[in-house]
């Protein structure tokens, strides 16, 4: 529209405003901010598209524009001569209501519950699952690659879950339950959290039981700067695990009442351990298989490496791995 129609029709709107009643001033409120959403949603997925240049079909960059669909730009690739959006081979493609997107990613800045967000923005319950896991699919890669200096490392249990699954491999607890056992065994998922004094903060679910130094090295060996100091606990896998990657290991035996030496001591990481495990409860459960979600989610809030719906959607739209 242009400049001058524009000006008259807002001015339109001005008398027109000027007539209702609060309510009604508030739904109208309420639409406008909607297809704002939708309008800031739409140039953010299109801003990702033109910093990744190229068919996700065949990596080829010779493309040309073919028209429009549901607001997006298509694309379409000369050499295999399929068509695409910049939502195509991401988590987001195919999902609908663009306009709720950036609402509901707010709910999750607030970590509400699945049912909370779907009331919130107006969605059912089932959607908003799914929405969740498929924001998180792409948001949970956002991992520093590197952590450096005083490196606190340790393991935190949570009791396996099978929740929602139709095939259960073991008999169903009551509401969660507890293990058959005392102790660490089989039945609990182990999380490994590395974090350095700078705050960069690393997780892994590295599978049932203790960890391994065998696991370690696949978690911990390609993120540790050759010159770290590794601090951890007195279980011999960290000790095995340091000696074949040639890095100084700083264990302190806290059994043995020793939990801090000089600078080094495993106060970050427990604490953070202790955050997380808070801030899962009010999800009152969760699957084993959607724990990586979780860990990516709390890491991104903890850690503030995403503060606004914006920065959360940009994060989101990644290529499938």
């Amino acid at each position: 529209m242009k400049t001058h129609p524009f000006n008259q029709f807002v001015e339109r709107l001005r008398r027109v405003l000027a007539h209702l009643s609060r309510r009604q001033v508030a739904t109208v409120s309420e639409v406008v901010a909607a297809f704002a959403a939708h309008s800031l949603c739409l140039d953010l997925i299109e801003q990702h598209g033109r910093q990744h240049p190229g068919c996700p079909h065949c990596r080829c960059a010779d493309v040309y524009r073919h028209g429009y669909a549901a607001g997006l730009q298509r694309y379409r690739c000369r050499a295999c001569g399929r068509t695409y959006n910049a939502l195509t081979g991401t988590p987001l493609a195919c999902l609908r209501l663009r306009e709720k997107w950036l609402p509901y990613l707010a709910c999750m800045l607030d970590s509400k519950t699945v049912r909370k967000s779907a009331d919130a923005v107006g969605i059912h319950r089932n959607t908003s699952f799914r929405w969740r896991h498929r924001f998180l699919t792409g948001a949970r890669q956002q991992r520093p690659a590197q952590l450096q200096g005083i490196v606190e490392a340790d393991e935190t249990f949570i009791l396996e879950s099978q929740k929602g699954s139709r095939n259960l491999t073991r008999p169903a607890r009551h509401r969660g339950g507890r293990a058959s056992t005392r102790g660490i065994t089989r039945q609990h998922d182990c999380i490994l959290v590395a974090r350095d004094r700078a705050g960069q903060t690393l997780d892994w679910l590295t599978g049932r039981g203790p960890v391994s130094a065998g696991q370690l090295g696949r978690c911990l060996g390609p993120v540790l700067a050759p010159d770290v100091v590794l601090v951890t606990d007195a279980a011999k896998a960290y000790r095995s695990f340091s000696r074949a990657a040639g890095i100084v290991h700083k264990p302190l035996n806290q059994c043995a009442g020793m939990r801090v030496d000089g600078p080094y001591h495993l106060q970050n990481v427990n604490g953070y351990h202790s955050r997380f495990k808070g801030w899962l409860a009010r999800f009152r459960g969760v699957a084993s298989r959607y724990l990586p979600n979780y860990l990516g989610w709390h890491r991104a809030l903890d850690t503030r490496s995403i503060d606004t719906p914006a920065q959360f959607l940009s994060a989101a739209i990644v290529p499938k791995q």
